[in-house]
């Protein structure tokens, strides 16, 4: 059965840092980032028509390698509980139950990471400062009832 981790924190965590290090141990890397990236985007947020089509690209590509007995790393922010919600009934009626990868890196640390990134590749997008503060203040951390949960210190 195909092992399926979530990357879980807000842009500047440490994620897709974390999510390579699994993908050099032999998991499927799918990122969100980098998918909008190789489609040409060069600016988050996503406009939302954008935003679907590359979830319905991704969920796809999840379902291949599940199906496939492969195991992934879904190098995403998971920033709502809905949001990994979503994803565990997607993976449900495969029989996987996903691992949360949870980032607690300090909003210093989120904020500073963000403000230092060049835009030159799929994970260094660039946010503004307002919208980097809004997704690490509206961001929900996992809760126990989610099934695994590692925290990760990044």
């Amino acid at each position: 059965m195909s092992r399926v981790v979530l990357m879980c924190g807000p842009a500047g965590s440490g994620k897709s840092t974390i999510a390579r290090r699994l993908e050099a141990q032999g998991m499927h890397r799918l990122s969100f980032d980098q998918t909008a990236w190789e489609q040409g985007h060069r600016s988050m947020p996503l406009p939302e028509h954008v935003r679907a089509a590359v979830d319905r690209q991704l969920r796809a590509r999840l379902l291949h390698l599940v199906q496939s007995g492969e195991d992934v790393v879904l190098d995403f922010s998971f920033w709502s509980r809905a949001m990994r919600d979503d994803w565990r009934e997607l993976l449900a009626p495969h029989g996987v139950e996903p691992e949360i990868f949870y980032l607690t890196t300090p909003r210093e640390v989120v904020l500073r990471r963000v403000r230092d990134r060049l835009a030159s590749h799929g994970d260094d997008f660039q946010l503004d400062e307002a919208t980097a503060e809004r997704y690490f203040d509206h961001f929900e951390p996992p809760t126990d009832d989610e099934g695994r949960v590692t925290f990760v210190d990044a």
